[in-house]
């Protein structure tokens, strides 16, 4: 039965540190930057929430709207008297709300760029201009040192804050509750505001002019960039900084979150964006830009990338998605939209209290090599997995589990040239690794000793045997040259012992020689001793070469 059957087990071998991680393997994927010159600093970037997740970009006397399909901008607003600000689009993709250096505020209609609604009461630039979650008030944020809540269809201000004592650059409303809203001063502190009290109720201390704050969607935390650090302060808790961050070299202007709210990125005039784990605030992924960064944004679907610079250029990076991510995202949608099957069986018991379940099994599939070893015919395994390209470990743990059941010598006699080329090729490639010589040395022995006799009478077999004895030797000979380097190296450290300087790089490189000994002598499982290196790999390869020689 095939349930008795144990699979065979590939052998994991420790890895060696990369730079690799499957981390920056994923945010890797944004590729194809597509760069726009625009004519100022690009001050602000925001996706829309609607598909297809059109974004506007605030630059100059101007507010773009562009098209995530086809990287083209489908509208221009350019209906400002002065530099606009704080170009956003509402949820809902319809409308644009935009602030202006001259103390304006204006909502635009998406389709025909008509302005619907103009607020008016703010004397002073007005950097950020954003909607609030019921889609029927907007959020101010002005130099002018308040934060204002407007009515629009009104256009009148239903609420005006008063507290910071310098200019307001960032603001927003919380998703969770839109009674409370999030500023930032360059009076270093963020201030949380609550429509229902009608004023502060808590004021946090960041030490730096506050350029950026972003709050989770629970509302319980709060990020803040000030200066080139961040700080993430627990609102929960009062206003508490659980974590100060000092990635960046220069100040840090932008933030924002991925879908899942998982990741957070943010952007800094040192030319970098950087890639925060919000489970330990990590950095996990940095991408360097050609000119300062001003603005930062990340798809609602995470497929594009789009950061704008102080010169004026707007670089957007698109992934590629596959299916498989876009099913399973969608079915994650369903199962919290309203009107699915699964939001009306939401709750529900598919079995009673007392019934038992009969669990299904899936049968599992066994691979070719497994389909042999459990038949007990070894060279059908081996030549399997020699004949699919498997990876060199799974053939490697192939090998030992065939020497576990005393099975290598079977599987390996009875075969003439074309059956055994796979196998010698095999050891060429992979002897001189270090984390299989000390097997394929053993495999080696016992394929010579059983093919000694016939050597000679296939120039095929012949050849792969020269080049396994070309790079057996070769191995020989660098393993006879690093014990010369240390062993010179040890010379001269010895006299070198008089002086604390001498002592000092005598250790270190004594402790760098030693690790190298230690990789070298794995390396070249050939040379088992480390103090007669000549003798020992002479010993170790006499067998090899002798056989190798024999025709």
């Amino acid at each position: 039965m095939s349930s008795d059957f144990k699979s065979l087990t590939v052998k994991k071998y420790p890895r060696l540190p990369g730079r690799k991680t499957a981390e920056s393997r994923y945010w890797r994927k944004f590729k194809s930057p597509i760069v726009v010159k625009e004519f100022a600093a690009v001050s602000s970037i925001h996706f829309s929430e609607t598909s297809p997740y059109d974004f506007a970009v605030t630059a100059s006397t101007r507010v773009q709207i562009y098209s995530s399909k086809t990287h083209q901008v489908k509208k221009t607003i350019s209906r400002f008297k002065d530099v606009a600000y704080s170009g956003t689009i509402r949820a809902d993709g319809r409308l644009v709300v935009a602030g202006d250096a001259t103390g304006l505020i204006q909502i635009f209609d998406v389709g025909s760029r008509a302005i619907l609604r103009t607020f008016r009461d703010h004397r002073h630039p007005v950097h950020v201009a954003k909607f609030s979650s019921d889609k029927t008030q907007i959020m101010s944020a002005s130099d002018d040192k308040t934060v204002r809540i407007w009515d629009m269809p009104s256009e009148t201000p239903l609420m005006i804050f008063s507290g910071h004592e310098d200019y307001i650059r960032t603001g927003m409303v919380s998703h969770d509750n839109p009674h409370l809203i999030l500023s930032g001063s360059y009076d270093q502190t963020v201030k949380l505001w609550d429509m229902r009290t009608q004023g502060c109720v808590m004021t946090m201390n960041h030490g730096a002019p506050v350029e950026c704050v972003e709050m989770f969607p629970d509302g319980g935390v709060v990020v803040a960039a000030g200066g080139p650090s961040l700080k993430v302060f627990d609102i929960l808790s009062g206003g508490r900084p659980i974590h100060s961050l000092s990635n960046h070299q220069k100040t840090v202007t932008s933030l924002c979150f991925d879908h899942s709210y998982s990741r957070l990125l943010t952007g800094s005039l040192d030319q970098h964006v950087k890639v925060y784990n919000v489970q330990d605030y990590s950095v996990v992924h940095s991408v360097k830009y050609p000119a300062p960064v001003m603005s930062v944004a990340l798809s609602p679907d995470d497929t594009h990338l789009v950061a704008g610079m102080a010169g004026g250029l707007l670089s957007i990076r698109q992934r590629v998605v596959k299916s498989a991510e876009v099913q399973t995202r969608r079915a994650q949608e369903e199962q919290v939209r309203a009107g699915s099957y699964k939001y009306f069986v939401r709750g529900q018991k598919t079995a009673g209290e007392g019934d038992f379940t009969v669990e299904s099994q899936k049968k599992r599939r066994l691979r070719e090599y497994d389909r042999y070893l459990k038949a007990f015919q070894y060279g059908n395994a081996l030549d399997a997995c020699l004949r699919t390209n498997q990876p060199a470990v799974t053939t490697v743990s192939l090998i030992q589990e065939l020497i576990h059941r005393d099975g290598l010598r079977q599987a390996l006699s009875g075969r003439d040239d074309i059956s055994l080329e796979p196998l010698a090729q095999f050891l060429v490639r992979n002897i001189n690794n270090p984390r299989y010589t000390a097997l394929l040395v053993d495999v080696t022995m016992v394929m010579i000793d059983m093919y000694t006799t016939v050597l000679g009478q296939s120039p095929l077999i012949d050849e792969l045997f020269m080049r396994l004895r070309e790079k057996v030797k070769l191995e020989i000979a660098f393993q006879k040259q690093l014990f010369s380097v240390v062993g010179s190296m040890e010379m001269l450290f010895a006299k070198s012992t008089s002086t604390s300087v001498g002592v000092a790089v005598h250790n270190e490189l004594a402790s760098a020689s030693a690790s190298s000994n230690v990789i070298s002598s794995t390396r070249a499982r050939i040379t088992p001793s480390s103090t007669a290196p000549s003798e020992t790999a002479s010993s170790t390869s006499s067998t090899i070469q002798s056989s190798i020689k024999a025709y």
